[in-house]
């Protein structure tokens, strides 16, 4: 069976795209966002006054979560109605996750969030102790990009749960029924088989 044709086949094709492409732009957005700066941290220590930390150091699990979407929009290419929805179901809750932790930075900027990277820059360690020690916190535009990336990757989660159910299977343009090809043509395969089956047992398949 071919891809259907008419509007409605071509609106699915079209969301199936649409969904994949948003979740790889947003899972792209987030490795890369875990490689930059997201705050720069004023401290009470006259060697380093300004300290930079990452996205990584900032939200540790933005990098794996961000590959897991990576991952799921590539194998959603491909994957048959049951994937889809189970897909669908671990991009909304990836979005969800990873949009609360950006969320919590991107309102509040708390300290939690440069703990490790000031214990590793001072020696000092532990919440209470990082707190006393940081001034004040600033925030690159980093961190409202991710969460506008965890929102795209939420429209794409819901995108997949309300239309998977439509998308045409992979490949299936691709494959051609016997029912479907004409008389003459399903006999002249047949035929071209019988001959390699004669082939193979040793016998002339022009006799």
């Amino acid at each position: 069976m071919n891809l259907p044709d008419g509007p409605s086949g071509k609106s699915t094709v079209r969301a199936r795209s649409l969904a994949v492409i948003l979740i790889l732009a947003a899972g792209a957005l987030g490795v890369i966002a875990s490689t930059q700066t997201w705050l720069s941290v004023t401290i009470e220590d006259g060697a380093r006054d300004l300290l930079p930390v990452s996205g990584a150091a900032a939200l540790p699990v933005l990098a794996p979560l961000s590959l897991t979407a990576l991952a799921l929009g590539a194998a959603l290419a491909i994957a048959g109605t049951v994937l889809r929805y189970i897909f669908g179901v671990l991009t909304v809750v990836i979005a969800v996750v990873l949009g609360i932790a950006t969320g919590t930075i991107v309102f509040t900027a708390p300290v939690s969030a440069v703990v490790s990277a000031v214990t590793e820059a001072t020696g000092i360690a532990g919440l209470e102790a990082v707190g006393d020690l940081v001034t004040a916190v600033s925030m690159t535009p980093w961190p409202p990009i991710t969460l506008a990336a965890c929102v795209v990757l939420l429209g794409a989660g819901a995108l997949i749960l309300a239309t998977a159910h439509r998308w045409p299977g992979a490949g299936r343009k691709y494959r051609t029924d016997a029912r479907d090809a004409p008389e003459g043509e399903s006999s002249r395969r047949a035929a071209a088989i019988d001959s390699w089956d004669d082939l193979s047992r040793g016998q002339d398949p022009t006799v």
